[in-house]
């Protein structure tokens, strides 16, 4: 069971793990990224991308316009320039070499492939599945609980990575269910802004 006493450096933590380079919100990043790394597994430009995401995930990037696309916005559009000019090893910063006479690249991959966007029900709120096609090869990614953290890499039915996702902090992540409004508000009044100059600085 995930530890819901209140921490000021459980709170500081969460704080120092959010606040990491990103270039833009960090869902379509994180869309973007898997993106990237999908087409990186599969070795070629797909022509066929189902994405599976949890409802926050859709809700939150349906409107959001996706940095270095000239405007685009929504799910199809930053997985598109993850997968079509993304470095899956920048992670969040995954689409921040892309130039601008690059980006007409992204809207043609869009009229051409055949991009298909469903709800994944997940006991997880961050939870994003990408499997990308050309021909009779696929690679699958999958993302759950943090923006970067790929549980699961197959490629043509052989599962290349795979992890257990669990709660947060069995992940080395902190446990975010201590999150609250009034936590929040008790942890804003009560830390000292020199403890957390070093992660709100950068």
């Amino acid at each position: 069971m995930c530890n819901k006493s209140f921490d000021l450096d459980i709170f500081s933590q969460i704080l120092k793990e959010e606040l990491v380079p990103a270039m833009g919100c960090t869902e379509p990043i994180a869309l973007a990224y898997a993106g990237a790394k999908a087409r990186e597994v599969l070795g070629t430009l797909p022509d066929k991308i189902t994405v599976e995401a949890s409802g926050s995930i859709i809700k939150n990037v349906k409107s959001v316009i996706v940095p270095n696309t000239g405007s685009l916005k929504g799910i199809p559009a930053a997985v598109s320039a993850g997968i079509v000019l993304g470095k899956a090893d920048k992670k969040l910063e995954v689409l921040s070499d892309i130039k601008e006479s690059e980006i007409p690249k992204i809207s043609e991959f869009l009229e051409k492939a055949e991009i298909e966007v469903k709800h994944l029900k997940s006991d997880f709120n961050f939870d994003i599945v990408i499997t990308a096609k050309k021909e009779e090869s696929y690679a699958k990614i999958r993302i759950a609980n943090a923006h970067t953290n790929i549980v699961l890499i197959e490629k043509n039915g052989k599962k290349l990575l795979e992890s257990k996702v669990r709660c947060e902090s069995d992940e080395g992540f902190t446990d975010r269910s201590v999150l609250s409004g009034e936590a929040i508000w008790k942890y804003v009044n009560n830390v000292d802004i020199e403890d957390i100059k070093p992660i709100i600085k950068r």
